[in-house]
């Protein structure tokens, strides 16, 4: 069968007429369970050194890191537009004079056609939904939430400090204002049974989202994860690239068939992955086994929907 399951590059397309680069940004900013202000440490999975290209950096302006990351993807694909991708830590979490100053210089350069906006669901109010409401009649404007898990016990294992009613809270305050949504979940976490991993999918759809993003639990070095799972292996119960492959491939059967899955995995730098070790595969091929996986055992997005 063609249709297996709804990805991003196609709504890419469909939206912009053509290819279309997320450029990731780096503001400075923190996170309420980094600062004190909820807690202390950031999540235990963090370490944004593992997907922080090497044009971002902090002491940059805006303008600069999307200078630096045109030229580098330009090298490529001389022919294309920008998103401007606001990546590192929580972007919404700041003045919001400094929030909406920034978003205008990302939007001011001409080849950027739009902004993907990645924060908490706990870090968001009604005046920077307006704002951002406002951009969204002129402007492509996403606003991707880290939900990570839908069950609470996880979330306060892993030191989010946010519950997920206050997800689902963000999202209806965020929903039906021209404003694309996505979500970000992570499979694997610590003390998630196989079968609560698979319920996420039913809870996910229910969210008003448009964009998905999936990977598997990575322990990274430099996280308080790592010390974790270095004590206490026996707590964690992380995927084996065929495993993952089976699991993701009945995962999908149970999403809203309108989402679109911007990926299925995650690969962290070498030199800070602990585990697991999926043998070097990249992103690319473990997509080629998911969808083999999927032709092979007649599975398709929203199959058990």
């Amino acid at each position: 069968m063609d249709f297996l399951y709804n990805n991003y590059a196609s709504f890419l397309k469909e939206k912009f007429g053509g290819r279309v680069q997320k450029i990731s940004l780096n503001t400075g900013f923190t996170c309420p369970n980094r600062d004190g202000s909820k807690g202390q440490g950031g999540c235990t999975y963090c370490n944004n050194q593992t997907f922080s290209p090497a044009y971002t950096s902090k002491r940059k302006d805006i303008a600069k890191q999307l200078e630096d990351g045109i030229f580098f993807f330009s090298k490529k694909y001389k022919t294309q537009e920008y998103l401007a991708y606001f990546q590192s830590y929580t972007n919404t979490y700041a003045d919001i004079q400094l929030v909406k100053e920034l978003y205008l210089e990302a939007l001011s350069h001409p080849k950027v056609v739009g902004l993907v906006i990645g924060t908490r669901p706990d870090c968001i109010n009604e005046e920077l939904i307006d704002f951002l409401s406002d951009l969204a009649k002129n402007n492509y404007v996403s606003l991707e939430f880290g939900v990570e898990s839908t069950l609470n016990k996880t979330l306060e294992r892993i030191n989010r400090c946010h519950t997920y009613e206050e997800t689902i809270a963000a999202y209806e305050l965020a929903k039906d204002k021209g404003i694309h949504l996505g979500a970000h979940i992570i499979l694997g976490l610590p003390g998630e049974t196989r079968a609560e991993m698979m319920q996420h999918a039913i809870e996910i759809s229910k969210l008003p989202i448009e964009t998905l993003k999936i990977h598997q639990l990575q322990i990274v070095k430099h996280t308080m994860m790592e010390k974790e799972f270095a004590k206490y292996p026996e707590k964690y119960d992380l995927f084996e690239l065929d495993e993952y492959v089976r699991f993701i491939s009945e995962f999908i059967t149970l999403l809203r068939p309108s989402i679109f899955i911007e990926r299925f995995t995650s690969e962290s730098p070498k030199h800070l992955l602990v585990a697991p070790n999926w043998g070097g595969f990249k992103n690319f091929e473990v997509v080629e086994k998911i969808r083999k996986e999927l032709v092979e055992s007649k599975k398709w997005q929203g199959k058990n929907y």
